[in-house]
C-alpha cells in the first residue's frame, strides 16, 4: 500500500503541473459563472438553467481532464523511458497501474471539488442564500465523478496497448456510445439482422451504460435521487473499474520494454 500510495502521489503532483489542468478548470468556472446570465434570460427558471448549465460544465470540462491525461499515464512513461527506473525499484507491475490511476482519481477529485466550489458560488449569488434543496446537486456530481472514473479506467486500458491519439479517440467514443446504448439495442433489433442484433447486444453489456448516471436533468428541476440508485450506480462502477484495471494489470504485465 506504501508503494501504491507513492505512485498515485506522484501522478498527482506531476498532474498537477500540467496547465492543461488549470485552463480547463478556468474555463469551467467561466461557463458556471455564465450561467448565471443565461438564466437572467429565462425568467421562472432561473435555478434551473444555473443548475443545469453549471453541472454540465463541470462534466464535460471534467471528461476532457480524465481523457487528455488518462490517455498518457502509460504510454508517456515507456516514450520517456521513465517506466525502467520505476521498475527497476522493488515496484510490481500491477502496483504501479493501480498507483497510477489513484493518482489521476485524486486529482480529478480535488479538480471536481474546486469546480463544485464555483458552482455553489454561483447559486449563492444568484439566490442570495442556500437551502436544504441545494444539497441535490451534489448527488449528480457524485454521479458525475463514478463516471470519472470509469473514463478514467479505460483511458488507462486503452494507454497500456495504444498511442495517446487512438486511446483519446476510443475513451471518448465510448464515453459517448455510454450514453446511447438503449438506442443502439434498439437499432440493432429494429434491423431484424440476427448479426447486427447479437453485435448491439454484445455491446450493451459490455460498454458502461452511462445513461443511469446521468441525472443532471432531474436533479435541476428538483427531484430526488433515490438511495436504491445510488448504491446501485456506486457498486456498479466499483465492479466495472475493477474489472477493467485488473484487464489493464493483465496486459501490462505482458508488456514487453525496449
Amino acid at each position: 500500500m506504501a508503494r501504491i500510495g507513492s505512485i498515485a502521489w506522484h501522478t498527482f503532483k506531476e498532474a498537477a503541473r500540467d496547465r492543461v489542468l488549470y485552463n480547463l478548470i478556468v474555463f469551467a468556472l467561466l461557463m458556471i459563472g455564465a450561467s448565471i446570465l443565461f438564466g437572467q434570460i429565462s425568467v421562472g427558471i432561473e435555478g434551473i438553467i444555473l443548475v443545469d448549465l453549471g453541472l454540465s460544465s463541470i462534466a464535460v470540462f471534467g471528461l476532457l481532464m480524465a481523457i487528455l491525461i488518462g490517455i498518457g499515464l502509460v504510454s508517456e512513461e515507456i516514450e520517456r523511458r521513465t517506466i525502467f527506473n520505476v521498475l527497476s525499484k522493488p515496484v510490481r507491475r500491477y502496483e504501479f497501474i493501480l498507483g497510477k490511476y489513484l493518482g489521476l482519481l485524486l486529482t480529478l477529485s480535488i479538480n471536481t471539488g474546486v469546480m463544485t466550489a464555483g458552482f455553489y458560488l454561483a447559486l449563492f449569488f444568484q439566490k442570495r442564500h442556500l437551502s436544504a434543496e441545494d444539497v441535490l446537486p451534489l448527488g449528480a456530481i457524485y454521479f458525475i465523478l463514478l463516471q470519472f472514473a470509469i473514463v478514467v479506467a479505460w483511458a488507462l486500458f486503452f494507454s497500456c496497448i495504444s498511442t495517446p491519439v487512438l486511446s483519446a479517440v476510443f475513451t471518448f467514443s465510448i464515453y459517448v456510445a455510454g450514453h446511447f446504448l438503449s438506442d443502439l439495442q434498439f437499432f440493432g433489433e429494429e434491423t431484424r439482422s440476427s448479426i447486427v442484433s447479437g453485435l448491439t447486444t454484445f455491446l450493451y453489456y459490455v460498454l458502461p451504460n452511462f445513461a443511469d448516471f446521468d441525472v443532471i436533468t432531474r436533479t435541476a428541476h428538483g427531484e430526488k435521487i433515490s438511495g436504491l440508485l445510488f448504491t446501485a450506480n456506486s457498486l456498479y462502477a466499483l465492479l466495472y473499474v475493477t474489472v477493467l484495471i485488473s484487464a489493464a494489470v493483465l496486459v501490462f504485465e505482458e508488456k514487453e520494454f525496449r
